[in-house]
């Protein structure tokens, strides 16, 4: 483990590297030629690889991944000092300063009796943030996040006032309903008017989850999991048989497929 001497030296390290590879002069030229738009798609995918990471309990790989996710901070920072913007001190001090004012409790005065009340105090001092701005209510909710994330986050910024069905069941029959009116646009034969149904559909599924108390993401990634596993049973199958999925009918498919959901189930 490194001491905070070390830890110091360390992040000062990787800002002179950064500037190093900003350099106009001897610079890099693919690192010079960035910009905080074409940067973006990395340190989304970096995100991507520490949930990774953490999901396969690969807890060696996770050191490297936050050490990638951790270049991208510095790479914006960088890039906002060179336009006169902040710089990373400046990103450090507003992070420090939000975390201390969202935990009076440790930092302050205040108490809280569990994680719950700690969750409820969070996003009251969020909100008492927000009052003070001219944003609407549901401006804040990143753009860039993963659609189901976000929709599960815009419902539960709009529950807040009030706006959401007061029991699960009204989230179901409203599911029930969207794909009622996905069915009519299959119906009609309206392409434009099923892709809006169904991301009603896929909106309404979110909120169902997070009524549920399920994060629609992590279901849907265990669900992707799931398909991969039982694929590759049935792929196994087909290769163990020569390989050729034109002389396999789907029912035989099926059945390969339901083969592989009763070993998952007998493990």
């Amino acid at each position: 483990m490194h001491n905070k001497q070390q830890d110091t030296e360390s992040i000062e390290k990787l800002l002179k590297i950064m500037a190093a590879l900003r350099d106009p002069h001897t610079g890099c030229p693919w690192d010079l030629e960035q910009d905080f738009a074409s940067i973006a798609p990395y340190t989304i995918e970096e995100a991507y690889e520490v949930a990774d990471a953490i999901e396969r309990n690969a807890i060696l790989e996770l050191a490297d991944e936050l050490g990638d996710l951790l270049l991208q901070v510095v790479f914006h920072a960088r890039m906002a000092e060179e336009a006169g913007h902040f710089d990373f001190g400046h990103v450090v001090a507003r992070i420090c300063d939000k975390m201390q004012r969202r935990h009076p409790h440790v930092f302050g005065d205040d108490e809280v009796a569990d994680a719950k009340a700690q969750t409820e105090s969070w996003e009251a001092i969020k909100g008492k943030e927000r009052a003070t701005s001219a944003q609407g209510l549901l401006d804040d909710v990143p753009v860039g996040l993963p659609a189901l994330t976000r929709a599960g986050k815009l419902g539960k910024r709009a529950a807040r006032v009030g706006f959401d069905w007061p029991e699960t069941h009204g989230v179901r029959a409203k599911l029930d309903e969207e794909l009622a009116e996905l069915d009519e646009a299959l119906d009609r034969g309206d392409r434009e008017a099923a892709a809006t149904e169904l991301g009603d559909v896929l909106f309404a599924l979110a909120n169902l989850g997070r009524h549920l108390d399920l994060d629609p993401e992590t279901c849907l990634r265990g669900a992707n999991q799931r398909f991969s596993r039982r694929f590759a049973h049935v792929e196994q199958a087909v290769h163990a048989a020569g390989g050729d999925w034109s002389g396999w009918q789907l029912a035989a498919l099926e059945e390969l497929w339901q083969a592989a959901k009763a070993l998952e189930r007998s493990v």
